[in-house]
């Protein structure tokens, strides 16, 4: 069965479809703006954490469950606050550069 549109049918179907377009194209522009806050304090997740910090799933797990890396628990969702993770990072990074030392330090200076 083949059905055809008049110019007038379909320029009006192409402007629904275009209004449909910019409709959605606001509405992701708002979510992409909306950031996650706690005490005025952006909030990462789980995937913006193992992203930022090139690490695992399970790793992140580790930090927690250690103690090392402070979260909060908002309806089943775990968020780590901005300064937290600027904390973490300078703490393991220092750690991370001192055992680097260690290692190319040569044998008679140690």
């Amino acid at each position: 069965m083949t059905m055809y549109l008049n110019k007038e049918s379909f320029e009006i179907w192409m402007e629904r479809i275009m209004e449909r377009f910019n409709h959605l194209e606001k509405v992701l522009l708002k979510l992409n703006k909306q950031d996650n806050m706690l005490e005025g304090e952006r909030l990462y997740d789980n995937q913006d954490v193992c992203q930022l910090l090139n690490i695992s799933k399970r790793t992140l797990q580790r930090y927690r469950s250690k103690g090392e890396l402070p979260f909060h628990s908002i309806y089943h969702k775990t968020y780590y606050k901005e300064s937290d993770l600027h904390t973490f990072i300078r703490i393991h990074f220092d750690k991370h550069e001192k055992v680097k030392e260690l290692k190319t330090e040569p044998e008679n200076n140690r």
